[in-house]
């Protein structure tokens, strides 16, 4: 029997089916992968950042953005600059877009077509459709944490009252696209907590920002596929409202959570892609190649033995930083070889 490919064995583990090798999760393709790669997420371009012509990116609403080579890139939110200071005014300065006029099927044959010429190849890859970065964070960006942490207490009413007119806007988007980029899964993100703590309390969750995840679930269940789940740090007491909803995946699942008592009480239900973080003597850059690939062994065979695993971890650095790119070329070839028989050697 030939093997599944990646993403027929990435769809299978959220049906509780043990995939025939550990595989590993993908923010873009990996330079140093001989296996093609098991997930991919798109967006549509009618909702990208918008260049300008100092080097920065503006999202839809009128966040800045900036990007450095020590992140690979990612676009972050300019620091200090918010554009609303009172979570009351926020009718007056937040605008959903005006999407008339948008050629949704034009668009989505562009994106699709991107995503093949970036090597993705949708037979063998599992590709996630989103829409944004975050309720949560996103408002975070208009405010900056301390207002915005602050409005979430003192006008709660006001807080849920944005968060439903963002649902609104993107469950829009999502009627027009996501027939048109039949996605394999539902991407949700959205970063709740610090390395130590949720940001909010379980009640602000369920009260504000649940039921906005929610809607966007809806169009997921309604075509049979799964839904995935983006949260950083210690997000444990977030899962079982996350099952509830409907999510399957956890990305990128950090070691502030206690990983193993996690699988031991989801088993099945619940698919924890992560427990690779790049800190203490793995942000050493002058770690051994050998001492680095046997910390990745030694992660593979805890996460192996229980539940559903997928290995995430990639260090997002200079693109030209060889020392940094060096390790992520040994998690690489870890995965792909030592990965072969994890299921096997520790179930």
């Amino acid at each position: 029997m030939s093997e599944r490919t990646p993403k027929q064995m990435y769809l299978d583990m959220a049906r509780g089916i043990q995939p025939d090798r550990l595989l590993q999760y993908c923010y873009f393709p990996n330079p140093y992968a001989r296996f093609p790669m098991t997930c991919m997420n798109t967006n549509t371009s009618v909702l990208a950042h918008t260049p300008t012509e100092n080097g920065e990116l503006i999202d839809i609403w009128g966040v800045p953005y900036v990007t450095t080579r020590e992140t690979g890139y990612s676009p972050l939110p300019k620091p200090g600059v918010f554009i609303l200071k009172d979570i009351a005014d926020w009718r007056d300065v937040i605008k959903a877009p005006d999407l008339t006029g948008v050629d949704w099927k034009a668009t989505a044959e562009k994106d699709l077509a991107g995503l093949a010429a970036m090597g993705v190849d949708r037979e063998k890859t599992a590709v996630g459709l989103m829409t944004h970065l975050g309720y949560f964070q996103q408002i975070m960006s208009f405010m900056g944490f301390e207002e915005g942490l602050c409005a979430m207490v003192e006008d709660p009413e006001e807080m849920k009252a944005l968060v439903d007119y963002m649902s609104a806007f993107y469950c829009d988007v999502m009627e027009h696209i996501i027939d048109l980029y039949k996605p394999d899964f539902l991407q949700l993100t959205d970063d709740l907590a610090t390395w130590k703590a949720p940001f909010m309390s379980l009640e602000q969750y369920r009260t504000i920002f649940r039921p906005a995840y929610e809607d966007l679930i809806r169009f997921a269940k309604e075509r049979n596929i799964p839904v995935a789940m983006h949260c950083c740090g210690n997000c444990t007491m977030f899962i079982d409202d996350w099952l509830e909803m409907g999510v399957t995946y956890w990305d990128p699942a950090q070691l502030s959570n206690d990983l193993v008592a996690i699988q031991k009480k989801y088993g099945d239900r619940l698919v924890v892609c992560g427990g690779f973080d790049m800190t203490g003597e793995l942000s050493d850059v002058n770690i051994t190649e050998e001492k680095y690939k046997s910390i990745v062994r030694e992660t593979i065979d805890r996460y192996t033995k229980y539940g559903m695993y997928v290995f995430d971890g990639w260090l997002f650095c200079d693109p030209e930083d060889k020392i940094l790119n060096s390790h992520n070329r040994w998690t690489t070839e870890v995965c792909e070889d030592y990965g072969l028989d994890a299921y096997q050697r520790n179930r």
